[in-house]
């Protein structure tokens, strides 16, 4: 079992852009790992991590990235409360791939760091 209070103390020690950069990183992680189903348990415990980063992020953010974090997080909470079908089924797994990699690509946006650079 993770200690869930050591990440987030760990997590929250970022500014707000590094923290964003975070969750769209795990974000890319799922979907590099839709393509195999030997990483489900992997993918299950990505899914939560992330849904925890955006609980812990979403309060320091503007409200309508706010909105969008927290409209990502109900769609990592239906994709977790069906990942045993969803990791069974080719065609689901392309589907939430595709869906997370936007998804990961939107979050990078709203968190600056490629514009800073």
């Amino acid at each position: 079992m993770r200690d869930w209070n050591a990440l987030k103390s760990r997590y929250l020690r970022d500014e707000l852009p590094v923290r964003l950069g975070n969750l769209a990183s795990n974000l890319a992680r799922i979907k590099s790992r839709c393509q195999n189903t030997a990483h489900g348990e992997i993918i299950k415990d990505l899914l939560q991590e992330s849904k925890l980063f955006i609980e812990w992020t979403a309060a320091d953010t503007e409200i309508e990235v706010a909105a969008e974090l927290v409209e990502l997080q109900v769609q990592l909470a239906c994709w977790q409360y069906s990942w045993a079908e969803i990791r069974s089924n080719v065609q689901q797994r392309i589907k939430v791939s595709e869906q997370v990699k936007i998804w990961s690509e939107k979050v990078l946006n709203m968190s600056g760091l490629l514009a800073a650079n």
